[in-house]
């Protein structure tokens, strides 16, 4: 999924960078994923969103950090989010929680120094059951202590097996009403994360 590269005015684009924690190809998290990025480019001005895959990273193992660096998949994810000026994290909940690959992106970026500093983030689930409010809090609780400053309202969860369908076949989010709900958290995050730029750049 490619960035997009709006710039409005003097001001550059907020650059979102969205992490989905289901590898699952027809996720519907990446389905909400690949709906945002519909959004923006189609009805929100300087907002960029580019999904970034975390199934390459290797599992957390600092014997994998020699002379400060990082194994190449590892220092390329950590770049994307040290540019980035907010997160989107697209998190079903498993076992009350946070996914595992999830997690250890997270871990992965918290390593000195933090990439996850200072940046507003925003956090959407399709699950079953809860609608993953319990990965979302949880991952509220994380980034605490790395520094993430996570948008209060709105809050977004979707029972994505309740009737009517919300995605199709391939995952991909087809309910008008739930597009809106969407737009306005991604609006929201915009907001902030311009906030919080000036901040974080100083």
């Amino acid at each position: 999924m490619a960035a997009l590269s709006t710039v409005v005015g003097a001001q550059p684009a907020i650059k979102i960078v969205a992490l989905c924690g289901s590898l699952r190809q027809n996720s519907y998290n990446r389905g909400l994923i690949r709906a945002a990025a519909e959004i923006a480019e189609e009805s929100i001005k300087g907002l960029e969103i580019e999904y970034v895959d975390i199934s390459p990273l290797p599992m957390l193992n600092t014997d994998l950090e020699i002379d400060g660096t990082f194994p190449p998949a590892v220092e390329a994810f950590r770049r994307k989010i040290l540019e980035a000026d907010s997160i989107l994290f697209a998190s079903p909940e498993y076992n009350y929680s946070v996914t595992a690959p999830l997690k250890n992106a997270l871990d992965w970026g918290s390593r000195p120094p933090n990439v996850w500093g200072d940046k507003a983030a925003a956090v959407v689930s399709a699950s079953g059951g809860s609608s993953g409010v319990r990965s979302q809090y949880h991952l509220r609780q994380i980034g605490v202590f790395l520094d993430l400053h996570f948008i209060n309202k709105p809050e977004f969860f979707l029972n994505a097996f309740q009737p009517p369908p919300k995605f199709d076949a391939n995952g991909d989010l087809i309910d008008a009403q739930i597009r809106d709900k969407l737009k306005a958290l991604l609006l929201s995050l915009q907001a902030f994360a311009s906030r919080l730029r000036p901040t974080r750049i100083n």
